[in-house]
This record gives C-alpha cells, sequence and structure tokens, in this order.
C-alpha cells in the first residue's frame, strides 16, 4: 500500500466506506459506475450499460493496483487514502495472465504462483495462487491448457457457484451492504 494512503487513513480514520462506484471486469479492466449505471444493475448482470466507464489513465489505474486488498470478508476494495472503496467483481477477485514461459501474472503485474487449476462446467480456468484465487485471462486459455498437458497443473472441476464460498470472495460487497 502507498505511504500516501497509510498517511491518509491516520490523519482521517473515520471516513465512511463507498460501494457499487468501482468494478473489475473478466479480462482484468476497470470501470467506474456513475449513479446510472448502478441505477441499471448489477455489475455482473451481463448488460453493458451496468458496467459504466472503462477506467483507461494508466497513472490511476497503477494507483488502484497498488492499493488493491481484500478484508477478513472477503470483500475486495481499493484503499483511496482514507477510503475503501469496494469493488464489484464481475468473475473474481484475480485475473491471471499467463506468460509464454508459463509463469503467471495477476492483472496487478504481481507475479503468482499456481497452487491448484480449476476448471468451472463451461469450461473457464481458474488457478488458485499464492495471491489468491482468479480467472485466467480468455486469451491465455490455450497456454493453460500447455501447462495441464505438461503436467504442470493438474485440474480439478467446480461449478462456478461454489467458487465464491470455497475460496472466500465476495462478489459484490454493495449486494452485502445492503
Amino acid at each position: 500500500m502507498d505511504d500516501i494512503v497509510k498517511q491518509a487513513m491516520a490523519k482521517w480514520p473515520n471516513v465512511p466506506d463507498c460501494y457499487g462506484w468501482l468494478g473489475l471486469d473478466a479480462r482484468g479492466n476497470w470501470y467506474m459506475r456513475d449513479d446510472r449505471a448502478q441505477a441499471v444493475g448489477p455489475f455482473a448482470g451481463g448488460n453493458a450499460a451496468a458496467k459504466g466507464s472503462l477506467l483507461r489513465h494508466d497513472k490511476l489505474i497503477d494507483f488502484i493496483q497498488r492499493n488493491y486488498a481484500a478484508d477478513a470478508q472477503g470483500r475486495w476494495f481499493f484503499q483511496n487514502g482514507p477510503q475503501r472503496v469496494f469493488v464489484e467483481l464481475e468473475a473474481t477477485p484475480w485475473i491471471w495472465r499467463i506468460q509464454p514461459d508459463l509463469s503467471v501474472q495477476a492483472h496487478t503485474g504481481q507475479p503468482a504462483q499456481v497452487q491448484q487449476c480449476v476448471l468451472d462446467e463451461q469450461g473457464r480456468v481458474y488457478l488458485l495462487t499464492d495471491l489468491g484465487f482468479g480467472l485466467v485471462h480468455t486469451q491465455d486459455v490455450a497456454l493453460a491448457a500447455d501447462a495441464v498437458q505438461a503436467g504442470l497443473w493438474s485440474v480439478e472441476e467446480m461449478a462456478a457457484q461454489q467458487m465464491p464460498v470455497r475460496f472466500s470472495y465476495v462478489m459484490s460487497p454493495q449486494a452485502l451492504s445492503k
């Protein structure tokens, strides 16, 4: 976490949390969700208008990703100075990119060590790593198959609806807060 964020938290310890305004999609993209986007429906509901506006400012994205964490309830958030901005997830809290050498990197750029590979009923590939649980980016599924075929990862099958409980993450902190 950035030092400036830690200083702001110490200076203003009682800033209320923010819900519904930030989303992470299944490809590792961040979205800002204004009132209009939130009124359309849930972030993960399949309606493109509910996603909001794609963030494109590299320094803002880097700041969010450096200050991205989870609380004890499995709610993922961005610590924006003294305020926690809870993240609506389209799929999982981490989106994994697999490199040509079969190493794994999070959407935040952090390297990760694979502990388990999971396949859901729709054929989507997930990884449990030392950082946590996440979905493999759609462009990297062939590389995941290479890792399985090379014997680097063994595959477990699991229904997608079971994953948030099994791997302790909350898809919609906003819905949980109501």
